[in-house]
Parts: structure tokens; sequence; C-alpha cells
């Protein structure tokens, strides 16, 4: 017999969190792997166009609709000399890419990525390197890219067959400078004073950029919130947001404990709020720190088979993690954690787009196909515009290894105003029983269901491959129907659901 378990929910569109910043949907491309190469960009690839960018990855892109991409990286841009990236392709150099030891032809640079931007219809988010260089570089790549004629830099952007200044309003102040991995790792006070100078420069050249200085790289990092408060009190007043990174995975093969590390990201998030106000309050400033939780995602099936990968190839298949149903739950809870903090977080990317670490799959000089991890994020990104409200749980809850008290229900509600329409995001995170969810909609009075979509599979550990691409795929037959303004719906076990609703 099927156990069935209860839960329910109370949502007033009263009692709102925050509007949605689209730019959460975000997401990375780094010059990792097939990210770039065989990814978003192949020439000759009979789907590619006359630039070669792949138009069937682009339609995977689109049905996203990917707001804002963090580009060159990641690891890779602490040793990148962006001029190296413009200009003739024909003249570019061929070098040795020291953070994933590969040969990096750059044939894919500024430029390129602009235009696939555009193409795609998403902001750029460009990171300056602040691992081997600095402020000179910096400003002169905002000068490249903002300013609209006249100066040396905007005139060789112009010389480059780019007339129009690109406008980019987003930037990165490196990348995990913290990290003893990274090429030019500092302290928090170097890597403070080093990124505040570079701010103020870029910002000379261009007021109307906004800045993200980096956070720890991880939460288990040895100089966790000391970093963010040391980096804050030297950058607060010349910097918008501060970065987050955290990457989860199931190593240990125990789902329940996988899909409880969601509060692990609430506490990080939480933590460093915390961290943020006392630095606002220490200043006495009026402005509040928000939050770019630009890396984050599953990681984990690839760390061992890519330690045995022979350095200097190029674009060789890095960082490929094929996807569970699990680890798109996980993706999806993730994805409402984020949500549940919208007041705060601002930005985010998940890592990656394509190939590597990603919902996107290609084979090089083959066909491209959605991971298991596509869907909720589709979903999140296409029915998660609109208000966050504050969603009142009771749910029963379970204890694992690492934590206690985690709600088998995970869910999060989207009121789109102007539209009439409400969106519930929710998971069942139990590994036998369904969950009976009903939900008090007072305040949505004349709402009816117009679907309830449900991500499931019998087997936990089913994925989708080039040739099976259709094995884990979400379908609409789920239960959830209103009855005098209580919605009663059943999540299956394991499942990502999403249930719409319109007056």
């Amino acid at each position: 017999m099927t156990t069935v378990l209860k839960a329910s929910m109370k949502l007033d569109k009263d009692f709102r969190i925050a509007e949605v910043d689209e730019r959460i949907y975000g997401s990375f491309i780094e010059h990792l792997g097939r990210a770039v190469y065989g990814g978003i960009y192949e020439p000759g690839h009979p789907a590619a166009d006359e630039h070669g960018f792949r138009q069937d990855v682009r339609a995977m892109i689109d049905e996203i609709g990917v707001p804002i991409v963090r580009y060159p990286g990641g690891n890779f841009v602490s040793g990148y000399n962006w001029e190296d990236g413009v200009g003739p392709i024909s003249g570019r150099p061929a070098k040795l890419e020291l953070a994933w030891r590969v040969l990096e032809p750059n044939l894919f640079g500024t430029n390129e990525f602009l235009a696939w931007t555009k193409q795609v219809k998403a902001q750029a988010m460009m990171a300056v390197n602040l691992g081997t260089r600095g402020i000179d570089d910096a400003r002169n790549l905002v000068e490249y890219c903002n300013h609209p004629a006249g100066s040396y830099w905007s005139n060789l952007r112009i010389a480059h067959g780019y007339p129009e200044a690109y406008g980019i309003k987003t930037w990165c102040l490196g990348n995990e400078m913290d990290g003893p991995w990274q090429i030019g790792a500092k302290t928090a006070d170097d890597y403070g004073r080093l990124a505040n100078e570079t701010a103020k420069a870029m910002k000379f050249v261009d007021p109307t950029i906004e800045l993200v200085v980096c956070g720890s790289s991880f939460r288990s990092m040895p100089t966790y919130v000391e970093w963010e408060a040391t980096v804050l009190d030297h950058t607060y007043d010349n910097v918008d947001y501060l970065s987050l990174h955290t990457y989860y995975g199931n190593a240990d093969n125990d789902t329940a404990n996988y899909l409880a590390k969601s509060l692990d990201m609430t506490a990080f998030i939480q933590e460093i709020i915390a961290v943020c106000d006392y630095i606002k309050a220490k200043k006495r400033s009026i402005k509040t720190m928000m939050l770019s939780f630009d890396e984050w995602n599953v990681w984990f099936h690839t760390l061992e088979s890519d330690k045995k990968m022979e350095p200097w190839q190029f674009a060789p298949p890095q960082l490929e993690d094929v996807y569970t149903l699990e680890d798109a739950l996980m993706v999806g809870t993730m994805l409402i954690t984020l949500l549940k903090h919208a007041d705060r977080v601002k930005i985010a990317c998940l890592a990656q787009l394509v190939n590597v670490i990603a919902p996107i799959m290609t084979q090089t000089g083959g066909p491209a196909w959605r991971q298991t991890i596509f869907y909720p994020y589709m979903h999140a990104s296409v029915y998660g515009r609109g208000t966050v409200l504050h969603s009142f749980i009771d749910a029963p809850k379970y204890d694992t290894k690492d934590y206690t008290d985690v709600p088998y229900l995970d869910a999060v509600a989207v009121h789109q105003e102007e539209k009439d329409e409400l969106t519930i995001f929710a998971i069942n995170k139990s590994l036998d029983s369904s969950l009976v969810v009903s939900c008090d909609l007072r305040s949505f009075e004349g709402y009816r269901v117009l679907e309830h979509i449900v991500l499931e599979n019998k087997d936990e550990k089913a994925v989708n491959t080039m040739n099976h691409p259709n094995r884990v795929t979400p379908h609409s037959d789920g239960d959830a129907a209103i009855d005098d303004d209580m919605l009663i719906g059943t999540l299956p076990k394991l499942s990502w659901n999403v249930i719409r609703l319109r007056k």
C-alpha cells in the first residue's frame, strides 16, 4: 500500500517578499571544455549561422529565456588577456590556458560573445581579470566596450568593425579570488583594496555601470565571512553586489540527504546577508548590499574522471556531468531557495549553459538535447516572473545524516498581478510517498488551474542522452484543482511540480 503524506499552504497576495529581478534566471559561459567551442560556437556545423553560432542550441536557450550571461569566467578570467580575443581572428594568439590546462586559440572573444548575447536576447555580465592583471586592463576593457568613440580603445573597437558602443551594465571584479586554485589568488585585504581601486577607475570611465565584488568561493572556505567582511569594508561604497558560489552533489548516493542540501543554501544566503548588513551598520550607510549568486548548480559526476584528462587539448569534454532526475530536483529546490530570497538575490547564474555542467548538451558536429535540469530551470524562468509571495507551509519533516527537520514539501509562489496569474513551484522530496498539498487561496478569488506540470520518473537515476533525449520529460497530467478557494493537488514522490493558475 502506497503511503500518502499531507501538507498545507497559505498564500495571500498582500504578503510579498519582493519583485523578481529577471536576472535571477541568468547563466554562465566560460572558456572551459566545450561550452564555447562545440557548444554555442561551431563554425561548419549544419545548424550554425554565418557567425558560427549553433541555431539548434539557440532555440533551446530561447525556450528558457535566459536574461543575462556571465563571461568569460570563472577561473579562466584570472589568466585572460582580453586583447587576445579581439581584432582579426587570423592574428589572434593561441595560448596555454592555465586554469583548466587546455589550449585556448582565441577564435571566440569579446565581440563574438556580445554578438551572440544580442542574438539570444540576453544581457552580458562581463568579468575582468584581477588575478594576473588589474586596474589598467579593466578600465581599458570598459572603454573598449562602452565608450562611444573618440578615444584609443573605443576607436579600436570601431576599427574592429563594431561602431556602436555595447553599454554593458554589469561587471564582475574578478572571480573566486580567495581560492588557492585561482591564478593570482589574494588575501582579503589585498583583493579588497585592488577591487575598490579598480571599481573607482571603471566607474570613472562609465558611471552607469554596476559592479559585483567576489565573496567566498564556498561556504566551507576557512576564511568564510571574515573574507566578506574585510572585502566589503574596502569596497562597500563603490560596488553594488556581493557574489556567492555553491555546488552540490550526491557522491554518497544518499538521495534524502542530497535533497536536504537546500537548507545549506538557505543558511549560506542568510549568513551573507547578515555580514552585508553588519558592514552597512558599521559604515552608517543608507545603501543595502544586494547579492549575485553567480555560480550555482549540481556538480560532482565528473570530478574524478576530469582529473585524468590529458593537458593542453583544444576544447576537451570537461565537466560534462550527465544529470539524473534527482539532480533536476536539486536544481529545482535551489531555484525555489533563490526565489525565497528575491528581496536580496537580484542576479543568479546557473553554471553553465551548454555542455559544461549544463542544461543543454551537444555532440560536436551532431545534435543538441535537453538534460533533466533543463526543465525546472526553464519553468522557473518562463513562469517565475512577478512578485514572490510568502508561503506559509505546514508539512511533515524528515531527518538525514547531516540535516534535521527537512520539510518534504519545498514550495514558493510567484504572482504576476498584471496578468492575473499565480504560479506555484513545488517539490516532493519523499523517496516513497506521494504528497497531497492543500493551499488556501482565499485572496485569489476566481482563479482557476491552467495546468499542473509534473517532472517525475520511476527511476531517480534516469537521465537524458543523445540517443534517448526524452527519457525524463515533464507532463501536464497533474491533478491540481480548486474547490471553494482551496487548491488541492497530489505531488508524486520525488517530483518537480509547476501549478499554474489564472483568474
